[in-house]
């Protein structure tokens, strides 16, 4: 990425555009939506799960799907056995997987023809560590590794911290008030930290720019 702050800025707009056609109610919520699919769901549940766990962790189309905290409550609130929970675990990171493949492939389209020249970069731990926090920002971290010609071996690895991640989100929200939980799907929420992130990226900038 040439800038810092492209992928940041795009996320805000991105944002704020999804939050404008929710209040004039152009689109319905994404939770209205993912409440309509659980009613019809039936003896696809987990099929469910996937799709709506796969859909939040699309670069952008996230930010309109509560995806994982929705999951979650789906099967928290269902008294799920033990069994129940290692299905839901391994729905969800197949689906989060195969979202974390796409966010790279388009960032590697980003880059065209200059990446067949170039070896991978390696791979940052820590970096993919932080990123995890959340699914929306383990995409921007996917789109970013595919745009910097990282290895592809960090979808795999993303894919095997997700395997204890879920695992504790489910404990969390099993835990936690729903209110608490919420919390990390609330549209202000993501505002936020986006805009924080936003800033962050445009003093990365001005400091790279003064030292040219």
């Amino acid at each position: 990425m040439k800038y810092y702050s492209s992928l940041p800025l795009t996320a805000l707009i991105a944002l704020i555009g999804l939050s404008i056609l929710v209040h004039y109610q152009i689109i319905p919520p994404g939770n209205e939506l993912l409440s309509l699919l659980r009613d019809s769901a039936g003896t696809y549940f987990y099929t469910l799960i996937f799709i709506v766990i796969l859909l939040e962790s699309i670069v952008y189309v996230g930010f309109y799907f509560p995806g994982q905290f929705f999951a979650v409550l789906l099967v928290v609130g269902a008294d799920p056995e033990p069994s129940d929970i290692i299905q839901l675990t391994i729905a969800m990171v197949v689906g989060a997987t195969i979202g974390s493949s796409i966010n790279f492939a388009i960032g590697r389209r980003t880059r065209g023809d200059q990446i067949k020249s170039q070896h991978d970069t390696p791979i940052k731990l820590k970096s993919l560590l932080i990123a995890m926090i959340h699914i929306n920002s383990l995409a921007f971290f996917m789109l970013s590794q595919g745009a910097s010609n990282a290895s592809r071996k960090i979808i795999a690895l993303a894919g095997i911290l997700n395997l204890p991640y879920y695992l504790l989100l489910i404990f969390a929200t099993a835990t936690l008030s729903e209110e608490v939980m919420q919390l990390a799907e609330n549209s202000t929420f993501l505002m936020t930290v986006v805009s924080i992130w936003l800033i962050i990226t445009l003093i990365m900038d001005f400091k790279r720019y003064r030292q040219v």
